[in-house]
C-alpha cells in the first residue's frame, strides 16, 4: 500500500478545506497530520474531509472530519460541498449521497456550479445540543462575556446542526468585536459540554444576515457552513427573519454568500453556495508529509 494519497487544496467560501482521497485503504488521517499539515502555511486549512468507501448501501462514500487541531467534526457544510465538486469533476455525477458520523448528507451540483447540501433537520433539544444545564426554550438562553450590568455579548440563540452552535445577536458590525479573544473563551464554556462554535451575527433586512464565526477545533474561520445554518435557523425560530435568507461572512467579504432555505415541509436546511479548487497534491494521512503536484513547480515537505 503505498504511504501518500492524493490530496486537493480548496476553500467554500473562503473556509479552507483540504480533500484527502482515502478510499481503497483500511487507514485513516491521523490527528498527527492534520496538525503537521495545519503547522504548514501551505497547507493550513479549517477541516480535512477525507473521502473513504462507502459504510452503507445506497451512499456514496463515508466522510471522516478532522478539525485543524487534530479534533473530529461530525459536520461541515463548507467542506461538503468541495466535496461535491472534486467527485462530480472525477465522475459526471451530479448527486451525491454521503454518510458521516452526524448522519446522511445528500448534496447536488447545479447547472450554475454552486452546490446545495442538505443539512438535514436542526435540532433544538438542550440535551441533544448538548448543553449542561436544561433550558426549556434554547432560542435564548442565559450566558454573556462581559461585565454582569453591561455585557458585550449575551443571551445566545443555540441549536445543533450536527455539531453544537451559539449565535450570539448583535447590532453592528461582526468585525468590531473582538471574537479572536472572546471565541476561546466561550467555545469551552462550562455550558457546552461537547465545546461549541460560537458565531455573532447582525441581521439585515428580514432575509440577509452577516456572520463572523468562531469554529470549534478551528479557531476563526473566513466561513463556517453549519454555522451559516444554525444562524439562519435561529433568526427565523426567533422572528428576526423569514425561512429563507443569504448569509453573508464578513470575515471573507469577497468570497460571496451562502442561501439557506428552512423548509416548511420537512423542516430539512438547504444549503446553496460555491466551492473553489486551488490546486492538488500527494499527501502521508500518516504523517502530513506533502508535495504539490510536479507540474505546479512546488517542492514537497
Amino acid at each position: 500500500m503505498s504511504t501518500t494519497v492524493e490530496f486537493a487544496k480548496m476553500n467554500g467560501l473562503g473556509n479552507k478545506i483540504l480533500v484527502v482521497d482515502m478510499r481503497g485503504r483500511p487507514d485513516a488521517v491521523t490527528p498527527a497530520a492534520a496538525i503537521a499539515l495545519n503547522a504548514d502555511p501551505a497547507t493550513q486549512f479549517d477541516q480535512i474531509m477525507a473521502i473513504h468507501d462507502p459504510k452503507a448501501q445506497g451512499t456514496d462514500a463515508w466522510i471522516d472530519i478532522l478539525n485543524s487541531d487534530g479534533s473530529k467534526a461530525q459536520a461541515c457544510g463548507n467542506g461538503t460541498r468541495c466535496v461535491v465538486q472534486a467527485l462530480a469533476a472525477e465522475t459526471g455525477k451530479k448527486a451525491f449521497t454521503f454518510q458521516t458520523v452526524a448522519g446522511i448528507l445528500n448534496a447536488v451540483e447545479q447547472a450554475d456550479g454552486t452546490i446545495s447540501v442538505d443539512m438535514g433537520k436542526p435540532v433544538f433539544e438542550w440535551d441533544k445540543i448538548p448543553l449542561a444545564e436544561e433550558f426549556y426554550d434554547t432560542s435564548r438562553i442565559e450566558l454573556q462575556i462581559g461585565p454582569i450590568d453591561n455585557p458585550v455579548l449575551h443571551s445566545p440563540s443555540v441549536a445543533s446542526m450536527g455539531n453544537p452552535h451559539a449565535i450570539f445577536w448583535v447590532d453592528r458590525d461582526v468585525m468590531s468585536f473582538d471574537l479572536g479573544r472572546f471565541g476561546p473563551l466561550l467555545e469551552n464554556h462550562p455550558m457546552f459540554p461537547e465545546k461549541a462554535n460560537i458565531t455573532l451575527a447582525e441581521v439585515t433586512s428580514p432575509s440577509s444576515i452577516t456572520t463572523r464565526t468562531w469554529e470549534r477545533g478551528a479557531g476563526l474561520t473566513l466561513a463556517c457552513g453549519s454555522a451559516a445554518c444554525a444562524t439562519a435557523v435561529s433568526a427565523a425560530r426567533t422572528g428576526r427573519t423569514g425561512r429563507d435568507v443569504t448569509i453573508k461572512v464578513a470575515s471573507s467579504p469577497n468570497a460571496g454568500s451562502l442561501s439557506i432555505e428552512w423548509r416548511e415541509r420537512d423542516d430539512h436546511v438547504i444549503m446553496t453556495g460555491p466551492a473553489e479548487w486551488e490546486w492538488s497534491g500527494m499527501v502521508d494521512p500518516k504523517t502530513g508529509s506533502w508535495a504539490r503536484d510536479a507540474e505546479q513547480g512546488a517542492e514537497a515537505r
